[in-house]
């Protein structure tokens, strides 16, 4: 008979964190299209961040079956890019001192 293990909870890792996770908890992490190619192959190179997981955290499946995850590319982190698009100020000029907003078409 095979052994049943909990899924454990791999979202919000990277996609290398949770494939330790996972491989430590005796299941595996795939990619959701099965005749598509392996997780490792879409997550290479680069960060890329687990945004959702089937089934969820808690389940019961037997070991080493597979966890379907969602991730998104996150080479800029979790939160992506934070600064505005916009040009910077000159180095130079008063506004690259202070807090001021850079100026909006009119």
């Amino acid at each position: 008979m095979r052994d049943v293990v909990a899924v454990p909870d791999v979202v919000g890792m990277t996609v290398d964190e949770g494939r330790r996770v996972a491989y430590e908890h005796g299941v595996v992490l795939a990619q959701p299209d099965a005749d598509g190619p392996p997780l490792a192959a879409l997550t290479w190179p680069g960060v890329w961040w687990i945004t959702d997981q089937h089934p969820a955290p808690g389940a019961r499946l037997y070991r080493w079956d597979s966890v379907i995850i969602s991730f998104q590319d996150g080479s800029d982190g979790p939160t992506g890019v934070r600064e505005p698009r916009r040009p910077s100020p000159a180095v130079d000029s008063p506004a690259a001192s202070k807090d001021v907003p850079a100026p909006g078409p009119e």
